[in-house]
């Protein structure tokens, strides 16, 4: 009784049990199995005819060999592989399924190969009720009974003790035999044409491609582009740990060096498994300056584990892209996006942006609305573009004005209205209408379509042209084949070269001028505000007005809608809506919304209506040389009206709106007709008497003190408060009050003015020379590293 035994199933088969994955999870072959078909597992020994006593090695003639009862094995994994190759020779899949084990020393003394068809799929409850099933696979078992039994002498060697040959099912013909999970297995010499094209940067299609070339089809390869992406998988995760390490250690010491340098890791920190967030100093203050709006990439492919460097930019005072922060993204889920901009956003003082862009993808849009609720959410319009080329490409073939027709219908409508006309013209034409991924981007055009997003800042000067932000901040330094060794040293020359351009660009600015083209104080006032790039743009606008015509189409009171259109072209205006007291206008085009810059229709009712500088609500501090100071060079406010009433346009805009309005209503009858007469002869005696007596008072075109015309100002914006409580004074008692309180603000005024005067001329020259001073550091440091 030494040699007794136990008999258990390994759960590899039989009737009740049985591996799940067996089934069709796409999973890597053990190391054993690629080794037993690459190996040779056989060996002949001489002998006589007899077939009880004989090894067979499957070579030649061999290979047409059956399974008998009674061949000999050197080891169980010959017999396996005998089995696997006479299965691959009659088109059916082969597994283990049942094992015996010596009770003395637990070694297998038993084993059974089966069809993999073999038994039935287990739908125990106890197992699979507390399973959420996210992928059904598909039924494999069909209970076929075909096996090879194999038992260990005690001599060492193997024989076959039960064979059954008959399936109860189709086999599958030698063409496609390669599918076959047992039979897919990948060769040492693939493995080595495999890891070097992955580590030139090539996906798994790629590369299957070239290994059906190389070996002269499919059938010959061996295996599927599902084993060799588990393959190249497999290969990343292994690589993956120790260079995830070198990128934390590389974090470690700069945060060590600067502890303003911010990082983060997901999950445990010495796993190296988690996803990794970080943000040096200079791109969080950058944020400080131009965070209003943010461009998130999961587009580059850096390295090659092919995981997503997912850059956090936006763009500065001259146009150029900045950074707010990177990520290397283990996984792409929705828990790691969360936990990403959670971390970005305490990397960045807890301020979310105004608006966002990202790549079109469902599982991004939902982890924004869940971390940036009041966020506005666009999808990058260019990627769907490119999407388009590849899911559309047999449009694009057969109808060449397809494209043409399309760029038209997203980036050329003015409105809502004329866009969801156009695009249902468009499907139409082109018998797209049932197109599922075009009802897709459909769906989510709210989100990509500019017509329904100029409503809001997104810091681009043109609509229909591609923000130099998105997806440039590291072209030409990172790609597809950069690993993480390389990384970081790429990574630091697109921050320095970065860094040069603006330095070059704040060069331009501060010490040379740009050439006028028009006479226009407007101008010239920008001149010496926005930086060179902005200048030139808004410059393109104050030309293009000239070409423009605008016409009152209503006046309500304090509201006057203007139609804005090219000569001859009135069925495509512009309406332009001008609040004359507050100095603010809102064009139909959207365009200072959308890029902060006015549009040239804005700009032509400005020079219908005698605006000769541009109002200071229309200088975004974002876009001028002064973007990055930490002082306010703006003039302290009150209210909106004494604000800019200092101004001779709003001046004379609101001297004209008054006066209208008086023209109204003194015409309205004779006896009001003489009153206002009355009134206008006396206002001209006091406005001559002014310009006599007060002319000296008036430097720069602006007012000094002037009691009367203070009076009148008073009197206009106190809303009748004065006369409220007038009731219980008499007419003189008042009319000294307030000659008393219009020289004591005349008075506070002047001083006011001179103090603000100078305090505002120190605190530019000290802006000045600080903006100065800095590029001299940055030329030095250039000079000595060219040096170098």
């Amino acid at each position: 009784m030494d040699n007794e035994v136990i008999e258990f199933d390994i759960g590899l088969g039989g009737e009740g049990g049985g591996r799940e994955d067996e089934d069709g999870l796409d999973i890597e072959h053990t190391v054993d199995d690629e080794e037993m078909v690459d190996s040779p597992l056989f060996h002949t020994s001489g002998g006589s005819g007899g077939r009880s006593g004989e090894i067979y090695l499957p070579e030649g003639d061999l290979l047409d060999l059956e399974p008998y009862e009674g061949m000999e094995f050197e080891s169980e994994e010959a017999a396996k592989a005998f089995y696997n190759s006479y299965a691959r020779r009659v088109g059916f899949s082969t597994r283990v399924s049942s094992s015996r084990r010596s009770r003395r020393d637990g070694a297998i003394i038993q084993r059974q190969f089966v069809c993999a068809k073999e038994g039935f799929r287990n739908l125990n409850e106890k197992r699979t009720k507390d399973r959420e099933i996210k992928r059904p696979r598909t039924v494999t078992r069909v209970g076929c009974k075909a096996s090879l039994s194999v038992k260990m002498q005690d001599s060492g060697k193997w024989v076959v003790s039960g064979f059954v040959r008959g399936h109860n099912h189709e086999l599958v013909p030698p063409d496609q035999v390669h599918c076959l999970r047992s039979h897919r297995q990948i060769s040492g010499p693939a493995k080595t044409l495999i890891d070097t094209l992955q580590a030139a940067g090539m996906g798994p299609r790629r590369i299957m491609s070239a290994l059906i070339k190389e070996y002269g089809g499919i059938s010959k390869v061996g295996f599927t582009e599902v084993d060799c992406r588990n393959y190249m998988r497999n290969n990343r995760q292994r690589s993956l740990e120790g260079d995830i390490q070198l990128l934390l250690d590389y974090l470690r010491q700069m945060h060590t060096d600067n502890p303003n340098f911010f990082y983060a890791v997901q999950g445990e920190e010495d796993q190296s498994s988690g996803n990794v967030f970080w943000a040096d100093p200079k791109a969080r203050m950058n944020y400080s300056y131009f965070g209003d709006t943010v461009t998130f990439d999961t587009t580059y492919r850096s390295n090659r584990y092919r995981l997503p460097f997912a850059p956090f930019t936006g763009v500065n005072h001259h146009g150029q892209p900045v950074l707010f922060g990177c990520a290397f993204l283990i996984n792409e889920s929705e828990a790691s996006f969360i936990w990403l901009f959670k971390t970005w956003l305490t990397a960045m003082s807890g301020r979310p942006p105004m608006s966002i862009t990202t790549d079109h993808d469902a599982v991004i849009r939902s982890s924004i609305m869940q971390v940036f609720p009041e966020t506005r959410h666009r999808f990058c319009k260019w990627h769907i573009f490119k999407k388009c080329q590849e899911k559309l490409c047999h449009v694009f073939l057969k109808h060449p004005t397809f494209e043409a027709d399309f760029h038209k219908c997203v980036n050329l409508t003015e409105s809502i209205e004329e866009f969801e006309s156009c695009w249902l013209s468009l499907v139409d034409r082109y018998e797209l209408r049932d197109h599922e991924w075009l009802q897709t981007i459909y769906s989510a055009r709210r989100q990509w379509v500019p017509v329904y997003l100029r409503d809001t800042f997104f810091a681009e000067m043109s609509i229909t042209q591609r923000s130099d932000s998105m997806n440039s901040y590291f072209d030409g330094y990172v790609n597809a084949s950069t690993n993480l060794n390389q990384f970081f040293k790429l990574y630091e020359k697109a921050l320095e070269s970065r860094n040069e351009k603006e330095v070059k660009a704040d060069y331009d600015t501060m010490n040379t001028s740009p050439s006028l083209k028009t006479p226009s104080p407007m101008e010239k006032q920008v001149s010496e505000l926005y930086t060179r790039k902005l200048f030139m743009r808004f410059q393109e606008e104050l030309v293009g007005t000239l070409t423009f015509m605008a016409s009152k189409a209503e006046d309500d009171g304090d509201v006057i809608t203007y139609q804005v259109s090219k000569f001859g072209e009135d069925h495509k205006a512009y309406s332009v809506k001008f609040n004359v007291l507050e100095m603010k206008a809102a064009c139909s085009c959207q365009m200072f919304e959308f890029s902060g810059l006015l549009c040239r229709h804005v700009l032509a009712v400005f020079r219908v209506t005698n605006v000769l500088t541009l109002p200071s609500h229309y200088i975004l501090k974002r876009w001028t040389r002064n973007a990055k100071s930490s002082v306010i060079l703006e003039e302290h406010r009150t209210d909106v009206y004494t604000n800019y009433l200092e101004s001779h346009t709003v001046r004379y805009n609101t001297l004209r709106h008054e006066a209208f309005k008086f023209a109204d209503e003194g015409a309205k009858s004779p006896e009001t007709y003489d009153t206002a007469m009355c009134a206008l002869q006396d206002a001209a005696k006091r406005v001559a008497i002014a310009i006599k007596n007060n002319g000296k008072n008036f430097m720069n075109g602006r007012l000094k003190g002037n009691p009367t015309v203070d009076a009148c100002r008073a009197n206009y914006t106190t809303v009748n408060h004065e006369a409220s409580s007038g009731q219980h004074m008499s007419e003189n008692d008042m009319d000294k009050r307030i000659r008393e309180l219009t020289n004591e603000l005349g008075r506070a005024n002047r001083k006011c003015e001179v103090y603000r005067a100078n305090l505002l001329s120190v605190l530019k020259d000290i802006e000045d020379h600080k903006l100065q001073l800095s590029i001299k550091v940055q030329n030095v440091k250039i000079s000595m590293k060219d040096g170098i």
